[in-house]
């Protein structure tokens, strides 16, 4: 074993150095001066609504979640939460509502952000919030792709967003964002920044350019005065020498974004610490926050946990979460990294250090890593070859840290041989300084903290349920919702959906919102218009779906569809294929399609009888190659199709953007075998029909 400690007496801890010819010495000392001040670790919600399946957990797992990522001194102790500022648009894997929908509305109750950002806060007070839009909706551009075409109403958009979080919701937005990897428009920098002063957001800083180093945004004074950071996209630790002499907080603002295996966790680790030890970024954001979307969706658990079953209660804690403690746990925003060679550099055999120091220099951290090549490549940019090598370290404290006795010692062992478990984040006691010095040996794959602060914890629940499979049947009748929430289970994909009250027989139901194309981040979704919003799971093969839906009589789409075995979502949702059953109200025409844009018909017909320019019941049915289609309990089709996709989710939405209610949506098993239940009990039945185990509805 590497590092291994022997307790002896009075928790006295002896570490056994590592075979290695190397005796290698760091100074660690202040006495200089320090380094730039720390601006924190965090976390990115949304960016393609990363966290919507977070909203609907059960309470007791949803606050063990919620403390895993944000409590202090327990888990991640994150200590920024960043989230996307809707747009009605897709933005990876699903999109995320505007606050204004339209130029006539403000609504800040729309999605989860707003919530995830007071849980955030409940549990640290001390973090700092960051908005920043991935779209934006259509009136913006007045019928164009182009955000800027209006400034000062853009920055009035954004300005209201702000506003709404403090007045609505009590919340602080300390830093705010310009576009994500897209265009930074100079003027438009400093008119929100000028519109912001005028409303008393001083405090609020802006982040330029969330993309990278942008030449545009650092060559001009009148632009450098009006942003407070420089975050840039997947750095690669480095930035060039030019802004690191600008005088700009320089940020890794979106990071990570890799499959949080083990292999995640090192490339965490890596780039905790050489974005700052190598280019001088003193925050870095992981995107994402949380896996709390469908398995199936674009990428796939590229977060810090994983999150992803509501209706069973389980969760992960993946290895990212405590490469993350080894910094947050120990550390404050404000607190400042010691000088290069002094605190802050490269090991002798490979890997790297930092320092950090409190305001009064009484307290001390130091983080080490020595993550291996190829267990650490992040996913993007690529990683130069580089070695790494066991090393016995000597450490000598300098300056305010001579007098220090004692430091608490936590380590993280990341293990790739067959066989071998990780260990994470474990308190091996601590470690006794003689003289100011302390010898320590850091092995390969290994992260270390030696830190004065005693309040770490490796905080643990007992384990959360077991995984199971999404429960049939599914019914989502939408009244237990608040107006304008978005229905927790479903995932839109393109368009936007709130629940609003319609009254009479029907209550509260299901609105597509949008009404034209919206300004894209995923520029591929401008290749159509429709809406589309997903359940459950990306494997089902024999479902039947039922929903009523009605098409708005002004501002309303012409048509509306449900489908099954619906192969994609994300960016390529404009090429999904599946089973797509479309009636246009209007026209009394229906039509099968194995494409969302309905250009691959497989049948069509005209029912002036079946359908009704008011409500319509829809129901498709597949089994096997078999798909039949009914409209108000009067079958339209039973056809074969040999060519279906074999499996994959089910799905409603609208074949262009407009208004249009659906309510009482199901989804049960079409075996031929009755599926047992009531509709506000959830079975989950296996393909053989067995009865596996059954869940209640979360509250």
């Amino acid at each position: 074993m590497q590092w291994i400690p022997i307790h002896v007496l009075a928790s006295l801890v002896v570490w056994l150095q590592l075979p290695s010819t190397v005796l290698s010495q760091y100074v660690i000392d202040d006495s200089r001066g320090v380094g730039r001040q720390f601006d924190g670790i965090g976390g990115l919600s949304g960016g393609s609504a990363t966290s919507k399946l977070l909203i609907g957990y059960p309470q007791k797992q949803r606050d063990e979640i919620l403390d895993y990522l944000f409590k202090p001194s327990f888990g991640a102790s994150l200590q920024i939460l960043k989230v996307e500022i809707g747009g009605d648009a897709q933005a990876s894997d699903a999109t995320e509502a505007s606050h204004m929908h339209v130029p006539w509305e403000e609504n800040y109750e729309r999605g989860y952000e707003w919530w995830l950002m007071k849980e955030a806060k409940k549990r640290n007070p001390q973090i700092k919030l960051y908005g920043l839009p991935w779209a934006f909706p259509g009136w913006i551009g007045n019928g164009t792709q182009n955000p800027y075409i209006n400034r000062e109403l853009l920055a009035d958009y954004i300005y209201r967003w702000i506003n709404g979080a403090k007045v609505q919701h009590n919340l602080d937005i300390d830093y705010i964002g310009i576009w994500n990897e897209r265009y930074c428009d100079t003027e438009y920098l400093k008119i929100l920044r000028k519109t912001l002063d005028k409303k008393g957001y001083y405090q609020t800083s802006i982040v330029a350019s969330d993309n990278w180093f942008d030449p545009k945004v650092t060559g001009d004074t009148s632009v450098v005065a009006a942003f407070d950071v420089l975050g840039a996209h997947y750095p690669g630790v480095v930035s060039p020498e030019v802004v690191k002499q600008l005088g700009k907080k320089l940020w890794s603002s979106e990071d990570y974004s890799t499959f949080n295996d083990d292999v995640g966790g090192g490339c965490w680790a890596r780039i905790l610490n050489q974005n700052y030890e190598s280019g001088l970024m003193t925050s870095t954001i992981a995107w994402n926050l949380i896996d709390s979307f469908y398995q199936g969706l674009p990428w796939d658990r590229t977060s810090l946990m994983t999150a992803r079953q509501p209706w069973s209660g389980y969760y992960s804690v993946e290895s990212p979460i405590w490469m993350s403690a080894h910094t947050t746990q120990f550390t404050e925003i404000g607190w400042s990294y010691l000088p290069h060679g002094l605190g802050v550099g490269a090991l002798e055999q490979g890997g790297s250090y930092v320092s950090l120091t409190s305001p009064d220099h009484k307290d001390l951290t130091i983080v080490i890593e020595k993550m291996s090549h190829d267990h650490s490549p992040c996913i993007r940019p690529a990683l130069p070859p580089y070695t790494v090598a066991n090393e016995n370290a000597t450490i000598q404290l300098e300056g305010s840290f001579a007098g220090v006795t004692a430091l608490y010692v936590w380590q993280s062992v990341l293990r790739f041989d067959s066989g071998a478990s990780s260990t994470y984040f474990l308190d091996m006691g601590s470690v006794p300084v003689i003289n100011g010095k302390v010898t320590v040996a850091i092995g390969v794959d290994q992260v270390l903290t030696l830190t004065t602060v005693p309040t770490g914890t490796h905080g643990t629940y007992d384990a959360p349920p077991p995984p199971a499979a999404f429960p049939l049947p599914f019914f989502e009748d939408f009244e237990k919702y608040p107006l304008s929430a978005e229905p927790f289970s479903l995932a839109p994909q393109q368009g936007s959906f709130d629940v609003v009250n319609v009254g009479g027989t029907y209550g509260k139901v299901m609105r597509q919102m949008v009404l034209q194309p919206p300004i894209a981040w995923c520029q591929e979704t401008l290749y159509f218009n429709s809406s589309l919003n997903l359940l459950g799971r990306f494997n089902w093969t024999d479902v039947e779906v039922q929903v009523d839906v009605k098409v708005g009589q002004t501002n309303g789409s012409n048509g509306v569809f449900i489908g099954v075995r619906i192969d994609n979502g994300g960016c390529q949702t404009y090429v999904a294929k599946g089973l797509f059953f479309f009636i246009f109200p209007n026209d009394n025409i229906y039509l099968l399609a194995s494409d969302i844009q309905g250009k691959n018909v497989l049948t069509s017909g005209r029912e002036k009888v079946a359908i009704v320019s008011d409500w319509n019941h829809l129901t498709l049915t597949v089994q096997g190659q078999t798909v039949t289609g009914s409209c108000n309990n009067q079958q339209l089709f039973s056809m074969q199709v040999p060519n279906v996709n074999a499996n994959g989710f089910v799905g409603l939405g609208t074949d262009v953007y407009g208004y249009a209610d659906f309510d009482n949506f199901r989804v049960d098993n079409s075996s031929t075998s009755k599926v047992v239940g009531k509709p506000d009990t959830l079975y989950f039945v296996e393909e053989d029909m067995e009865i596996v185990e059954s869940f209640k509805t979360p509250n």
